[in-house]
């Protein structure tokens, strides 16, 4: 169990990862925070921007990254590539946080300019090959997640600035993706989680869904919704009899909660991964519906994401309480 994790101090993963904003002291004391409720994984997005930028820099760090977790009992999964939020990524010092927005500076990999331009491909392969390659072996990493909602368009925030064929294209990408990925010879499996629609049959599914179930090592899958429906989407996917890991939940504005989904997760023996750990710059503790209406003149009546404050106090203590006993941790 464990949390999808930017530090505090960074908008997106480029804010995370680059050498000027790369903040190892803050990323020990988060990860400090979710091992004392008994995490033990995290989710950690990547960027092929950060490769081509300084592609020896960003595995010292990375590796910097492990060694912490490492201190923590902590593996985290990586994510390589991902359709969310803004199509335009650039490298360099990131925006500042839009007052009162959910996510709002948080970028795609590979934006929309590379994805719709094949002659950079040879460079996605080469940061895929080449992050994998680099830890392919090194027990410290769980498993890694090739692409993020590949088919969202991102209708609340970007839609119109996306490539009307997006999905064409990255559907003809991914298994290319897969093929890279398993060309770099990983111990650790690969995944890549579907995150809406039906799939309770074959027949029902997008073929986009198709390829990441199909593709997959172990399956993984989002769910922000009350118990019930976890519970159902979980029995969906245990036809395939592979090791079931739910990578986004917990989104309490929604019906999702650690208290609905938690005790769901460990009576199927599934992997869960809630959204956010420490309230920060991505302001995820803000509701989805805050692009249409910033929360700049209100608070919203209960957090969306986050289990932490920015000085480390829970945001609702019976929640890590509840944490706690389901996995053990004494205070």
């Amino acid at each position: 169990m464990g949390a999808n994790y930017n530090p505090a101090s960074a908008i997106n993963e480029l804010e995370m990862w680059q050498a000027e904003t790369f903040d190892p002291e803050a990323i020990d004391k988060e990860l400090g925070w979710a091992a004392g409720i008994g995490m033990n994984t995290m989710r950690v997005y990547l960027h092929d921007l950060l490769w081509q930028q300084d592609a020896e820099g960003f595995k010292e760090r990375i590796n910097e990254f492990l060694k912490i977790s490492e201190k923590h009992k902590i593996k985290p999964m990586f994510v390589l590539f991902d359709s969310c939020w803004d199509p335009f990524p650039e490298l360099g010092k990131q925006r500042d946080p839009k007052p009162g927005v959910h996510n709002s500076g948080w970028v795609q990999s590979p934006g929309a300019k590379a994805l719709q331009d094949p002659s950079q491909y040879a460079r996605l392969e080469a940061y895929a090959k080449g992050i994998i390659g680099t830890f392919a072996k090194d027990p410290r990493v769980l498993a890694w997640d090739v692409w993020n909602e590949p088919d969202n368009m991102n209708n609340s925030s970007y839609r119109k600035l996306e490539p009307a064929n997006k999905v064409d294209l990255v559907l003809a990408l991914l298994p290319k993706v897969f093929e890279w990925a398993r060309e770099a010879g990983p111990l650790q499996p690969l995944t890549c989680g579907v995150w809406k629609g039906d799939w309770s049959t074959e027949e029902k599914m997008t073929p986009m869904e198709r390829v990441q179930v199909g593709q997959s090592d172990v399956i993984s899958f989002h769910n922000y919704e009350q118990a019930a429906e976890l519970e159902k989407r979980v029995k969906w996917l245990q036809r395939y009899k592979r090791p079931l890991l739910c990578t986004e939940y917990m989104a309490r504005g929604n019906g999702s909660t650690f208290q609905g989904s938690l005790p769901i997760a460990k009576k199927y023996r599934v992997a869960a991964y809630n959204w956010g750990l420490v309230a920060g710059k991505t302001q995820t503790n803000l509701p989805w519906d805050s692009w249409q209406k910033p929360y700049t003149d209100r608070e919203p009546s209960v957090w969306f994401h986050e289990v932490f404050k920015g000085d480390g106090t829970p945001y609702r203590k019976e929640e890590v309480e509840f944490i706690r006993a389901l996995t053990r941790k004494g205070k």
